[in-house]
């Protein structure tokens, strides 16, 4: 007996779909039978993954909306209402990571600014604009993207972090007050390289935090993947050594989470590389 599918036909919107998860969660939901409204600020990006879609016969649309406008995000909800009828899954995934330490406040200001009406106001704005439908409906999914930056406080992610820590507790208080008709996940993603986050670091030497210690080890071992002389037992996810996490897992996770049967929740969900330097 084949198991049962409930990614096929369900209505998704993703923020963030240009690029790095939200590129790939569209593309993979797409495939199942899943129809998908792929948004972001990027509205060439995210055209490029709805064209990825529209080749292998998927059904999805394109919109340009920039998270910190409620505006935007309230008709990017009722845009996807006059298009399919109902909202089944918002996956609140943009996001930027601008790293630095408070003695960068000069450079760095003007980013974690922006960081807070992302991360947080935008997970936010995301959340509201789709509420009343879902609960309308009697049924819907929230899945928002958070990191384990958000689980402690550590040097050089002071902004960040708190950002990623309010949307853990945006995503729990939205699960208590709704008593089920609302299904919440919490994603929280390590390191990933070829997601194009680490664009946004103001300081590099800010990465310390999360791996203390292992400071060295990672920088040599970054360096060598960046030139291509990282030993390939370190890129393979069959060996416990694998360390760089391809994207791909994270998307994997997030298609999980929602192919669960409506009674069934996937509350939180953390992918690693197993030799990985991360101390969170």
């Amino acid at each position: 007996m084949s198991p049962q599918d409930f990614v096929s036909d369900k209505v998704i919107i993703v923020t963030g779909a240009g690029g790095g998860f939200g590129s790939r969660v569209s593309v993979q939901a797409a495939a199942r039978g899943a129809r998908l409204v792929c948004a972001d600020i990027d509205e060439a990006a995210v055209r490029g993954t709805v064209a990825t879609i529209g080749e292998t016969g998927g059904e999805a649309i394109a919109v340009g909306v920039d998270v910190r406008s409620i505006e935007q995000m309230r008709a990017l909800a009722a845009t996807t209402l006059e298009r399919f009828g109902r909202i089944d899954v918002m996956v609140n995934n943009a996001g930027v990571m601008p790293l630095a330490f408070y003695a960068d406040h000069e450079a760095a200001l003007a980013a974690w600014h922006q960081c807070i009406d992302i991360n947080f106001k935008g997970v936010l704005n995301g959340m509201v604009a789709v509420y009343d439908a879902m609960i309308a409906q009697g049924r819907g999914h929230v899945i928002n993207l958070s990191s384990i930056y958000g689980n402690f406080p550590v040097a050089g992610a002071g902004v960040y972090g708190a950002t990623k820590a309010a949307v853990n507790v945006l995503s729990e208080s939205l699960r208590v007050e709704s008593r089920g008709r609302i299904k919440v996940t919490t994603v929280k993603p390590t390191g990933v390289p070829g997601t194009g986050l680490s664009a946004g670091i103001v300081n590099r030497e800010a990465i310390v935090g999360i791996v203390g210690q292992n400071m060295p080890d990672f920088a040599d071992s970054r360096q060598a993947y960046v030139e291509g002389r990282l030993d390939p037992a370190y890129l393979d996810p069959t060996r416990p050594e694998y360390m760089f996490l391809d994207p791909q897992f994270i998307a994997d996770a997030i298609l999980h989470a929602i192919d669960q049967p409506w009674g069934v929740s996937i509350g939180e969900v953390t992918v690693r590389a197993t030799g990985d330097h991360f101390l969170l």
